[in-house]
Formats: C-alpha cells, structure tokens, sequence
C-alpha cells in the first residue's frame, strides 16, 4: 500500500496526461516522417513540352499516359517561354523537342530539388528511348556545388524554425506559460521580434558567407530568416497562451511533425504523398524552403504567397497572444491590473 500511495503521488494525472502526450508526438513523429519520405514518386509534376506542329501534342499526350502519372504536361510555343516559366517557378521541367535530329533537351531546375531533377532525367530518358531518341539534360537553375543534393535551404529553414519554438518555449519555461497580462505579452512578443531579426541574420551570414552553401541575397535571406522565426515564435507563444505549457507540445506537432516532412526538402512537394503534398505550402517550414530557394536560384521569383502564408502564421499569433493577455490580465471590475499580482500571487512577467 506505501508504493501504491508513493506511486500516487509521484505520478500525478496531470504528469500522465502529460507522459500520453509525449508518446502521441513520438508515434506521430515516426509515421509523419516515414509516411512522407519512405517511398518518394513524382506525381503530377508540372511539365511542359515544345515541339513544331502536330508533334508538341503528341508527345504531350504520350507523356500524360506515363504509368504512375508523374508529369502533367502543357504545351509551349518555344524554348525561351519554357526557360522564362520554369525561373518563375511555374513548371519544373520541359523537353525541347528537336525534329531535325534524335537529341531531345530536357530543362530542369536542381536549385529546386536535386531529387525532381534527377527523377525527371530518369523518367525521360526511359521515355525517349523508347521512340528510339536521347535526352540532353540542361539545368537551368543549378543547385550550387556546396549545397548537396540541395538539401541547404531546407536545413537552414529547419534552424530558424527550431530557433522560433525553442525561443519562445524558454520565455515559458522560465516565466510561466501564459503571460500574465497584456504589457508582459508584449515584451514578450518583443523579445521575440529580437531573437528573430539576430536569428534571421545569423542564418543567412552563415548559409552564405560563412559555408558559401547558398548563392543569392544576404538581405533577402536575412528578412526571409527573420520571418520565419517570429512566425514560428509568435504562434508557439499563441498555442501557449491558449493550453499553457501543452503549447509548446501543440507546436512541435505543427512545426516539426507537420512541416519538416512536408517541406520538399529531401523531396520536393511533387514526389511527396498527397496529404504532405496538400499541407506542406501552408506550414512554415515549407513556406520558408520554397522561399529560400526562390531567393537562392530564381532570382527571388514566386515569392509573394509562402511570405504571406509565414506573415500570417506570424499575425494570428501575434494577435491570439495579445488577446488571450488582456484577457487574463483584466480583472472582474474591467480595469487591467498591472501591479504585480493577481488573486494574491506574484505575475509571471
């Protein structure tokens, strides 16, 4: 009976709960992540063709019927459009048909995905071969040598978003959950913007200048970091604010166990399974990839919608933060209580 009233005691609901919890992350991990990563197909890629007359169909038509339907191709009117679309990150490859010989050009984008690339290079040759013609493969954004397989943008976006929740989480950690009122959730959200614009910046010395890993904008890069960080910061500090220190769980399950396999870093979104597929461009981490590498290798095109989608992860946690704080600290009588207590206990600042 003394172990059972000692077990009691050591083991809280509250702990067991919390312990359950621990274990649902765990298990989520491991399926998010092998269920994204452990079988990569294209599917759907966007791909274009350009070939004189009758024959930008056909072959159109003849790589839609492709087992598996990795390409959904469209026709082009010349090279120079396929080049201009695919910089604009509209297409991930095209084949350049050439009906005066048997030597075909395939343009692909590593600085996209050196995976794409290669699987596209796969999959057309095969394809060629078998109407008796070769491919010759032009990568018209190449990932830079340093930056292998070009898995750097992804890692450096990981970083940031590990650097955000981490951040945000100490802030909780060491001054409660929840802020204690509406001043102290601003300071908090202060420190935050902060820790971003230091953390945005050292990301991008190091990506660049430091390990020449990534090509492109510093500046860029840096206001891209800086985002991503206290996107990332502002809605832990709103799941915290929202469920107390069950936030911090909340947001690894978003960030890490959502985004991370979602992002197309290992493999780009069109070789990820559907529901990866379909929620990667709306989590940070995916965002933030596509954005360094728009910044990295297509001269900052294709920008404007993962920066609204990481500027609104970063607004409603702002805002949910805020809200939640004057509420917390607005007493019965409707005046907000900035004295150091509340309900006769010292305020977490």
């Amino acid at each position: 009976m003394r172990f059972v009233d000692e077990f009691k005691s050591a083991v809280t609901p509250r702990a067991a709960l919390l312990v359950i919890g621990v274990l649902a992350l765990q298990l989520l991990f491991i399926a998010s992540y092998v269920g994204a990563l452990h079988d990569p197909k294209p599917k759907d890629v966007a791909f274009a063709v350009v070939a004189p007359g009758p024959a930008a169909k056909e072959t159109a038509d003849r790589l839609e019927k492709l087992p598996g339907d990795p390409l959904d191709t469209r026709v082009l009117k010349d090279e120079a459009t396929a080049r201009r679309q695919i910089m604009h990150r509209d297409i991930d490859g095209a084949l350049v048909v050439d009906p005066r010989g048997t030597t075909d050009t395939l343009l692909v984008a590593s600085g996209g995905g050196t995976a794409l690339s290669r699987t596209l290079t796969t999959l057309l040759t095969e394809a060629d071969a078998a109407e008796k013609r070769t491919v010759k493969t032009v990568d018209v954004a190449a990932a830079s040598d340093k930056d292998f397989n070009g898995l750097s943008s992804f890692y450096l976006v990981v970083g940031w978003c590990v650097g955000g929740y981490l951040c945000a989480s100490i802030l909780a950690i060491s001054a409660g959950s929840r802020a204690a009122n509406l001043p102290r959730a601003i300071i908090r959200l202060g420190t935050m913007a902060l820790y971003s614009i230091v953390g945005g910046l050292g990301g991008a010395v190091i990506i660049g200048p430091i390990l020449g890993a990534l090509p492109g904008s510093v500046m860029g890069l840096w206001g891209l970091g800086a985002l991503v960080v206290f996107g990332v910061g502002a809605i832990t500090l709103a799941l915290q604010a929202l469920t107390g220190i069950v936030g911090i769980g909340l947001a690894v399950l978003i960030i890490v166990i959502g985004g991370n396999p979602s992002a197309g870093g290992a493999f780009p979104l069109p070789m990820l399974p559907a529901f990866w597929k379909a929620i990667g461009p709306w989590l940070p981490p995916g965002a933030g990839t596509w954005s360094a590498r728009s910044i990295a290798y297509f001269e900052g095109n294709a920008l404007t919608g993962p920066l609204l989608v990481l500027a609104a992860w970063a607004l409603v946690g702002v805002v949910v933060t805020l809200a939640l704080s004057a509420r917390r600290g607005r007493p019965a009588n409707g005046s907000i209580d900035l004295s150091g207590t509340q309900y006769g206990r010292p305020l977490a600042p």
